[in-house]
């Protein structure tokens, strides 16, 4: 699940019919996850949590019933203070299952 490109994460495979296996999470926080697949020794994965700075989600305009973000944790101006130029970040590590 590692490959030459970005994300290349070939976490949903097809089955005979074409359905994917396992279904893909529907959930907030687990519908973006690349794989469902149950790890097993031997597998190399990457992890990459990213934080990215976006308007709607800074400014408040979400659906609250589906997201949980509490602003007063956040330093808004020291975000604003980034968001141009930086935009955001991501961490990539790769794991090996034993």
């Amino acid at each position: 699940m590692i490959g030459l490109d970005v994300h290349d994460a070939g976490g949903y495979i097809n089955d005979d019919a074409g359905n994917a296996t396992p279904e893909r999470d529907q959930q907030p926080g687990l519908k973006n996850l690349r794989t469902a697949r149950v790890m097993a020794p031997g597998m190399c994965i990457t992890i990459e949590p990213g934080l990215y700075f976006r308007d709607f989600l800074l400014n408040g305009d979400y659906d609250k019933a589906n997201f949980n973000i509490d602003l007063k944790f956040l330093n808004l101006e020291k975000i604003k203070e980034y968001q141009a130029e930086v935009g955001g970040v991501r961490i990539e590590d790769v794991v090996a299952i034993t």
